[in-house]
């Protein structure tokens, strides 16, 4: 059975997984990191799917992070023993830690002020579990966390310490890493992701604070660093699925794009050379993270039914359930003739915006002669 015949059956729009890609990108950035010595620990935020987490982690059973602890709940309960939730912790979430870790689950919390961490020393004092925690350090200016070298961080590990919870480390995360282009300007990104952990690292062991985990990452300086001296782990999410923003910067190539969303052209404006498909922003969300690249994509790039790129074709605009395919502004590719009925996979900007549209996905397995799978998603906080 052919590609266009498995997907024939899908209604649509439905959100398309290209199991053999992801696999090789995820053995791809294993293939990186094992000679520099570091650990791997996947962010599954863009996955959120027991299945795709199962090819992610070594075991199935971590090391693993999340960005909700929907997602901490859902992957515990499959079986992840080893999860970092790694978006700032709110004391009003501390409950939901508390229970997952009484659970079995090594939940560990990440934290960049003294009243995050009082709160934290106060319930795991109050219970008499020590809630693991990583010191949050701000590497880029991109979003939160502490400067490499601010005291305050010495200050929040002595809380942590001396009030029942436990200082696991520091962790960081070179977002403004998504700015750059090409190899040089990535390798360097990785470079000064891994001495503003390294530095404030040193910092707390100098105070005589314990700082086991030196935990970095991003998908793009996850492909580039050069050295990794001082990190135990690097985290990265979109690695599996990729998307364009990450082709754009040069981390990865259309062809290892592995998601993608199957449409079907229900129209066509010819006066104005569009043809209409149902995948609208609902479908691919609103992510323009292309617009400000070399090579602006629209809200995505349009394949036909076996993956194949069609030349100078883009999603050029969306309303709730319609997309409009038309050339890109530069193009003199001649619009293909697409009668209503044709079924196109339009690649994403931003994988984890698209996926969270979606309850699941339509595998495409790694084994051709068995038949298409469905992976259910989970969404939520």
């Amino acid at each position: 059975m052919t590609i266009a015949d498995t997907l024939d059956a899908l209604p649509t729009p439905a959100l398309v997984l290209d199991e053999p890609r992801m696999l090789r990108n995820i053995a791809r950035l294993r293939g990186r990191l094992d000679p520099l010595g570091v650990a791997l620990r996947p962010h599954l935020k863009t996955v959120k799917s027991v299945e795709a987490a199962r090819r992610l982690l070594t075991g199935g059973n971590g090391p693993a992070a999340v960005s909700t602890l929907k997602e901490a709940e859902a992957f515990a309960a499959a079986g992840v023993r080893d999860i970092l939730y790694a978006v700032g912790i709110a004391p009003r979430k501390l409950e939901r830690v508390l229970a997952l870790r009484a659970a079995g689950c090594d939940l560990s919390v990440v934290l960049d002020s003294p009243g995050q961490a009082a709160a934290v020393a106060d319930a795991s004092r109050r219970t008499g579990d020590p809630i693991p925690v990583l010191i949050e350090i701000d590497c880029d200016g991109h979003r939160s966390g502490l400067r490499p070298d601010d005291p305050a961080a010495v200050a929040i590990g002595r809380v942590l310490e001396q009030g029942g919870a436990a200082l696991r480390g520091v962790v960081t995360h070179a977002g403004e890493s998504y700015g750059a282009v090409g190899a040089d300007a990535l390798a360097g990104f990785a470079e000064q992701e891994r001495l503003a952990a390294v530095t404030a690292a040193t910092a707390l062991r100098a105070a005589g604070l314990p700082c086991p985990v030196v935990s970095v990452g991003s998908t793009p300086t996850a492909h580039f660093a050069r050295d990794l001296t001082g990190v135990t782990e690097m985290r990265a999410g979109v690695f599996a699925l990729f998307d364009l923003v990450m082709a754009g910067i040069g981390v990865c190539s259309l062809d290892d794009i592995a998601l993608s969303v199957l449409t079907t052209v229900i129209g066509h404006r010819r006066d104005r050379g569009w043809i209409i498909v149902d995948a609208g922003w609902m479908a691919l969300s609103r992510d323009r993270g292309t617009a400000a690249q070399a090579v602006d994509q629209g809200y995505g790039v349009v394949c036909d039914i076996d993956g194949r790129v069609l030349d100078g074709l883009i999603v050029t605009g969306v309303n709730q359930e319609h997309g409009i395919v038309a050339r890109r502004p530069d193009s003199a590719a001649v619009l293909p003739d697409l009668p209503v009925g044709t079924l196109l996979r339009l690649l994403p900007n931003h994988a984890c915006a698209t996926a969270a549209q979606f309850d699941g996905f339509s595998v495409l397995p790694d084994d051709a002669s068995q038949p298409m799978a469905h992976w259910p998603r989970f969404r939520g906080w």
